[in-house]
C-alpha cells in the first residue's frame, strides 16, 4: 500500500519527519478485537503486535509498549518507577493526553509529550506492528525506530 493513500495521522507525520521506514496496513477495525485481531488480519504472530497502553503512575500519565500476547506487571512497573501505584488511565484523560481514541492509540505523535516505557524484549524482534494513530491502521517497522523517535526507558515487566 502506498504511503500516500493512507490516512495521515499525527503518528504518520512524526515518522515522516524522522524520515524512517515503515509500511502501513489498514483493515476493518473490530471493537474489542485487540492485538489478536490485528495478528490474524496481518497473518503475523501476536507477540510481534505491540499494544500501546496509557497508564496513570501516581498522577503522571505515561505510555507503555508491550507485546500483544503479554500483560504488564503494574506492580513491577510501579517499583521500577519508584511510585506507589500504576493503573490504567481513565479513557477521557488518555484521549486528552494522546489525541487518539481508544483502539487507535499510537505512541508516536501524541498531543502531550509522555514518558515512554518499553518492554525490553520488543527489541529482540526484527519487525513489529504498532498502531498508526487510527483504529484499523497498523504500521510495520523496526523496533529500533522506537528508540530513535521516542527515547524510551526500557523495562522488563512482562507477565
Amino acid at each position: 500500500m502506498s504511503k500516500d493513500k493512507i490516512t495521515v495521522t499525527p503518528a504518520i507525520r512524526l515518522l515522516r519527519n524522522f524520515n524512517v521506514d515503515f509500511i502501513p496496513y489498514e483493515y476493518d477495525y473490530e471493537e474489542k478485537g485487540g492485538t489478536k485481531q490485528t495478528a490474524d488480519e496481518l497473518n503475523v504472530e501476536e507477540h510481534n503486535v505491540i499494544k500501546t497502553l496509557i497508564l496513570d503512575a501516581d498522577g503522571e500519565i505515561i505510555c507503555m509498549l508491550m507485546h500483544g500476547d503479554k500483560e504488564v506487571s503494574l506492580k513491577e512497573l510501579a517499583r521500577i518507577m519508584g511510585v506507589k501505584k500504576v493503573e490504567p488511565c481513565d479513557a477521557k484523560i488518555a484521549m486528552n493526553a494522546t489525541g487518539y481514541m481508544f483502539g487507535g492509540t499510537s505512541p508516536f505523535g501524541t498531543k502531550k509529550n509522555l514518558p515512554v516505557y518499553v518492554q525490553v524484549t520488543i527489541f529482540d524482534l526484527e519487525r513489529i506492528y504498532i498502531n498508526g494513530g487510527k483504529r484499523g491502521l497498523i504500521l510495520q517497522l523496526s523496533p529500533d525506530i522506537i528508540k530513535t523517535v521516542l527515547n524510551p526507558e526500557l523495562v522488563d515487566v512482562a507477565i
